[in-house]
């Protein structure tokens, strides 16, 4: 068999919950890594066409993109309600496709166990250096700022929408009545119906945070750590919560400052030079080396939009008493 065959046949099979088991997995294979097998997309303009999924014309290259975003919502719109397990796989199987391919950086792969009860989870993941854009099943939109990432319960626990998020991401979440969705950090929960917020939660930082932007949301306990009482935001409100203390501070804010990454732009205020440094690791993907930690006490104002990293670091070196070298793909800093 051809390997255009093969792809066809496994896809077509995939979301007609047809795969047998070595079938299933090949067909995850292709779909880890999509962008490096352009048939898989002429195999997905088929389904198109085939599902009749968009009503419309086939879209053209240029919007492939928009093409894998309606597929996911026309099926996530004629699914719900339906107790019918091969619309299930389907909608799961094009969701995921849609979640990986939506933005080229992304990369996402679904878990799924067809021989088990137990909930299905996919993650997306954005690596250093790339913003990501996921649409999740119940349409809630997520931006993943780099170095994050996002596991999503698709049939959760107790039949909540919940998420497992380790990083940073921006929530825009559907409302769904009677329905909460549920944001878990490893210290604290975030729970909402349906709001803009932005949680910030990386493992090697010593906070955690949350900023809302509209609507409401209550911080909880999580299963892994208790906090002393609830607390709920109000939209322009920013909790902090300090993983050594166990402190809370909660303070009124200009929420563009910590959600403008999204939108490709960073703003910061009286920022250190080393929380400067790990927010141009993680946006750049790239290593710094600090050859003197003193420097790392120096504070910073600025705005980054589509500066390149050696366009920030010629400013900071103007500003700051610094300069810096490149050596083996690593920017090393010194104090001048």
């Amino acid at each position: 068999m051809t390997d255009t065959k093969k792809i066809s046949n496994a896809i077509r099979n995939y979301v007609h919950n047809e795969c047998d088991k070595e079938e299933l997995d090949y067909a995850f294979s292709l779909f880890e890594e999509p962008y490096k097998n352009l048939e898989i997309r002429t195999q997905l303009y088929n389904v198109w066409e085939t599902e009749n999924y968009g009503q419309c014309s086939v879209p053209g290259p240029d919007e492939f993109n928009d093409m894998l975003l309606r597929i996911h919502r026309k099926i996530n719109f004629t699914s719900t309600g339906k107790k019918v397990s091969r619309g299930k796989n389907l909608y799961l199987g094009l969701a995921k496709i849609a979640a990986i391919l939506l933005i080229g950086a992304l990369i996402g792969v679904l878990v799924v166990n067809n021989w088990s009860s137990s909930p299905v989870y996919f993650t997306s993941y954005a690596p250093n250096g790339s913003v990501s854009q996921v649409v999740l099943p119940d349409n809630s939109l997520v931006y993943l700022n780099s170095g994050s990432e996002l596991k999503y319960a698709v049939n959760g626990k107790r039949g909540l929408r919940e998420v497992y998020l380790s990083g940073e991401a921006w929530f825009d979440v559907e409302h769904v009545e009677d329905n909460q969705f549920i944001v878990h950090t490893p210290f604290y929960d975030v729970n909402v119906v349906g709001t803009q917020f932005n949680v910030k939660a990386y493992p090697e930082d010593n906070t955690v945070s949350t900023t809302l932007e509209r609507g409401t949301v209550q911080i909880t306990s999580s299963d892994q750590f208790k906090i002393a009482e609830d607390v709920v935001l109000k939209p322009g409100q920013h909790l902090v919560f300090d993983r050594q203390s166990k402190n809370i501070r909660l303070m009124n804010v200009n929420t563009r400052y910590y959600t403008s990454w999204k939108d490709n732009k960073l703003i910061f205020i009286n920022m250190s030079l080393k929380e400067l440094v790990t927010m141009l690791e993680r946006k750049y993907g790239v290593e710094i080396e600090m050859t003197d930690s003193s420097i790392l006490n120096y504070h910073y104002d600025g705005t980054i939009k589509n500066e390149s990293i050696l366009e920030v670091l010629d400013v900071l070196k103007e500003t700051l008493p610094i300069s810096y070298v490149i050596e083996n793909q690593k920017v090393i800093i010194r104090h001048e």
